[in-house]
């Protein structure tokens, strides 16, 4: 996970400085890190507190935007063996990050799956800690560059997985899909489209082989 604590922590920082400027106390900036554990949708709910928005549409653009985890939540849940408390700590923790970590790793127990959550999770907290107590004089993330951090690790967790001509295709089709979809679909809904039709994708063109 190390790598990819050199983008979080810069982004965490920047919520935290967002939801400060936003009017979000210490407190109530910490609590969405807490409670909450995503890291775009808490950017997106801030700027919509910013603007004034009601509670039902925060609630609603945040759904959208992590609706792409019950994806992530299927796959994990055929491949861990966990039990109902297991299940329901995993959703709570879970992230991109660590689903593809845990997927790239194939983990095969709930230890590690909680251990690679867990790690980010305490990595975020700290950083939306220490952006909420310095304040502005942090510089933009996407302006040093680290934003990039996160597709270039992601590739590096996606290339070992694609053994087959198969896996290659689901890969570019989905993710050319996705980059399509992003350009009229709100929120996380692209990545939910994408998932789905590559899953598909997928259990048609090895049908044939399983069978």
């Amino acid at each position: 996970m190390a790598p990819l604590w050199l983008g979080v922590v810069p982004f965490g920082v920047a919520y935290a400085v967002l939801a400060r400027g936003a009017g979000l106390s210490l407190l109530q900036t910490q609590a969405l890190s807490l409670l909450v554990f995503a890291g775009s949708a808490q950017v997106s709910a801030v700027g919509l507190f910013a603007r004034g928005s009601g509670g039902l549409e925060i609630v609603f653009t945040t759904l959208l935007l992590n609706v792409r985890h019950a994806l992530y939540g299927l796959s994990l849940g055929r491949r861990v063996p966990m039990t109902t408390r297991e299940r329901l700590a995993t959703a709570f923790f879970l992230t991109d990050e660590a689903y593809g970590v845990s997927i790239a790793r194939g983990a095969s127990t709930f230890p590690f799956v909680l251990g690679v959550e867990l790690s980010l999770y305490l990595t975020w907290n700290l950083a939306t800690l220490g952006g909420a107590l310095l304040g502005g004089v942090i510089p933009d993330p996407e302006k040093i560059g680290v934003d990039f951090v996160f597709p270039l690790a992601f590739l590096a967790l996606l290339i070992p997985l694609l053994h087959r001509r198969v896996d290659v295709l689901v890969a570019v089709v989905a993710g050319v899909l996705a980059w399509v979809l992003a350009r009229s679909l709100p929120g996380g809904l692209p990545i939910l489209v994408a998932g789905v039709g590559g899953a598909l994708l997928g259990a048609v063109l090895t049908r044939g082989a399983e069978q």
